[in-house]
């Protein structure tokens, strides 16, 4: 009779380990959404410089003249009043807008 109990005792303790570590919401699982929850910190550290980086961006173009200015030059392509705009032109250039590749 003891032997039985004992042999129930043993058969038990083997399925709840089983369930333990290869079951639903096992240490396999446990162990996955760690590595997706550190994966998503990381992702939202870095989206969070880029919206601080934006949130200055932003407050920067709003107060400062040098911004603006700055943008308007390097996007548009605008000069002030009395300077004189330079084009620079490397050799070749113009041979690859054509298509010729060489």
């Amino acid at each position: 009779m003891l032997r039985w109990i004992a042999l129930i005792l043993v058969v038990l303790l083997i399925a709840l380990q089983l369930k333990l570590w290869v079951g639903e919401g096992g240490m396999g699982e446990v162990r996955l959404l760690r590595a997706r929850v550190a994966a998503q910190q990381d992702e939202n550290e870095r989206l969070k410089q880029r919206n601080q980086a934006l949130s200055a961006e932003v407050d920067d173009l709003k107060h400062g003249q040098q911004a603006v200015e700055a943008r308007a030059r390097t996007e548009l392509g605008l000069i002030k009043p009395g300077e004189t705009f330079y084009q620079v032109v490397e050799p070749g250039a113009a041979r690859k807008k054509d298509g010729d590749g060489k």
